[in-house]
């Protein structure tokens, strides 16, 4: 289990690096000690824990429990999370199927059930999720999974990205409902339109700007990144 932490104007960002499959799960607070849970990759004891102490040792309360999608490893602590916090799922409506078919994807992988329980919200391109001094623009970016979505910060300057472009890489189309030419066209009608210095925090690996991937990515064609 990895953590880092990341502090912008009233907000931190806490990122933990969970699971088999090296996840990365984000806690973002404001300035009135609220946070929202986003991709929960917690899937044993320990890694609960850890979440749950850093909410507890920085005094937070949690709001919100988002699903950039629900590929298995991303929803591992979602019901840990609903129980502990009482929290309700938001994610996209086309996530659905992902969730239904986890415990079976599950066995696939020789993995613990996630058991996650199905959204109660669902999210859509141009929703916001506002928390305090925080707004998260809803941006719908599929390719990768069917209902995926990433979250814009436009005031921090930063996504939360899940599996759709890493560092140098993009999220697979091998997976059920993916698809390649979706995500390219999710990349640059929706990731390359935000500003070149926005921050990219992605669902695996370190973060990287969008203006790094317009010029170094090899998956994607070379633009003027000015």
């Amino acid at each position: 289990m990895i953590w880092l932490n990341f502090k912008f104007n009233m907000e931190n960002i806490k990122i933990f690096t969970f699971n088999p499959f090296s996840e990365n799960t984000y806690i973002i607070s404001n300035d009135k000690g609220e946070c929202v849970i986003i991709d929960p990759g917690c899937s044993y004891s320990e890694e609960e824990n850890g979440l749950d102490n850093y909410i507890s040792a920085n005094g937070l309360k949690p709001v919100k429990l988002l699903n950039t999608h629900c590929h298995i490893d991303h929803i591992f602590g979602n019901l840990y999370c609903t129980h502990k916090y009482g929290l309700e799922l938001y994610a996209h409506k086309e996530e659905l199927p992902n969730i239904i078919n986890a415990d079976m994807y599950a066995d696939t992988f020789g993995v613990a059930k996630p058991g996650s329980p199905q959204p109660v919200h669902y999210l859509k391109e141009g929703d916001t999720v506002v928390f305090g001094n925080v707004i998260l623009e809803v941006l719908f970016t599929p390719g990768h999974s069917p209902g995926h979505v990433v979250f814009y910060c436009r005031n921090g300057n930063y996504v939360i990205g899940g599996d759709v472009l890493f560092k140098e890489g993009i999220g697979r189309t091998d997976l059920p409902g993916g698809n390649y030419a979706t995500l390219i066209r999710s990349i640059h009608e929706k990731m390359f339109n935000l500003p070149n210095d926005t921050i990219i925090y992605s669902g695996h690996g370190p973060e990287t700007t969008i203006g790094h991937e317009k010029i170094y990515n090899p998956f994607l064609n070379l633009i003027d990144a000015n």
